[in-house]
């Protein structure tokens, strides 16, 4: 008997362990919208950990998505590791999944993992992407991974995943670094979108990156680059040259700091994208950068963009500052839970 009682303990074990992986929120009794979300988390600095939980309870509790939050996990502790980019267990959640939400930086999974995530995008699916998703995959030189071109240096597919689909890779920081933050301001004519209904502007203390969309990208907001880290600082008045070699003001022009597009990939399937180089924990504490990645999640799934969609925070949230190795140690997915 001791055998087959070890064998049964074994597999509680593990099954323990696999339901650490990731967490799962549904909505409330009679609210259900019957779309699946899964948020990507897997980032070292923008805290992706903190904030995509938080989104995902807006969007379950507030809107009646069945949310999956997947993480960077350290397979020695199970514990959540942003440092981890080689693990992101649980991403299989994406193969039933009506929209992807991803804040993932350099990334390089094993390609059992990555598969995942491929053939939701070769399946012509909705994503939101955040933040350093400009560059969210990074595999070595010398790898043999098949996916190696989803690499933001690509040479094969240049620059890679974020270039091609998302419409931009890493740039470079334009405004200055945890010194100006961003006050993201409506692109003229974009106020008719109904990605933007509810929505004035966009304020971040993170800083604006430089980037440049494609001809097919809808610019929705602009970034001006402000003089300090509150959004009623005055506008930034330095010139600075861009990565292009041209000297400019630091906001003449602004930088698109939010785009959508549609993007006919490889498979022949168009992806709805919204791209914004906003997203930190820090920057989800603005309501209508919240409102906004609500109603992208209305309009990507087929349903209709509420006027002014309900964004009240779920639970407390005081996430940490951004930062490299600033997270919080210790924590594993089901500290995330609904409590």
């Amino acid at each position: 008997m001791k055998p087959i009682a070890a064998f049964f303990g074994a597999l509680v074990l593990a099954l323990t362990l696999q339901a650490q992986q990731s967490v799962s929120y549904s909505p409330p009794a009679g609210k259900a919208n019957g779309k699946k979300v899964v948020l990507i988390s897997g980032d070292e600095e923008y805290r992706s950990e903190e904030g995509l939980p938080q989104l995902a309870k807006i969007l379950s509790q507030r809107h009646g998505f069945q949310c999956t939050v997947v993480f960077s996990i350290n397979p020695k502790t199970g514990e959540i590791d942003p440092n981890t980019q080689t693990n992101e267990p649980g991403i299989e959640a994406l193969d039933s999944a009506d929209l992807c939400v991803m804040l993932l930086r350099f990334r390089a999974w094993p390609d059992e993992q990555m598969k995942h995530f491929v053939d939701y995008y070769l399946a012509g699916k909705p994503i939101i992407a955040l933040r350093t998703s400009t560059h969210a995959f990074s595999y070595p030189n010398d790898s043999t991974s098949a996916y190696k071109k989803f690499s933001w240096g690509a040479k094969d597919w240049p620059q890679g995943f974020g270039k091609q689909v998302l419409g931009e890779t890493w740039v470079s920081h334009w405004g200055n670094h945890k010194h100006e933050a961003t006050l993201g301001v409506l692109e003229p004519g974009a106020e008719k979108d109904k990605l933007v209904r509810g929505v004035t502007a966009l304020f971040g203390d993170t800083d604006v990156y430089e980037a440049y969309p494609p001809a097919d990208a809808k610019i929705l907001f602009r970034g001006k680059v402000l003089k300090g880290m509150n959004r009623t600082d005055a506008p930034a008045d330095y010139r600075k040259k861009t990565a292009k070699g041209v000297e400019q003001g630091v906001n003449d022009p602004m930088q698109a700091v939010a785009w959508t597009r549609a993007y006919k990939n490889e498979a022949d399937k168009t992806n709805q994208v919204l791209t914004t180089t906003m997203g930190s924990a820090t920057d989800l504490q603005d309501e209508e950068l919240r409102r906004l990645l609500v109603n992208a999640a209305y309009r990507f799934t087929g349903q209709k963009v509420p006027k002014k969609a309900e964004v009240e925070l779920v639970g407390a949230f005081k996430p940490t500052a951004y930062g490299f190795n600033g997270f919080v140690k210790g924590v594993k997915p089901a500290d995330h839970e609904l409590k």
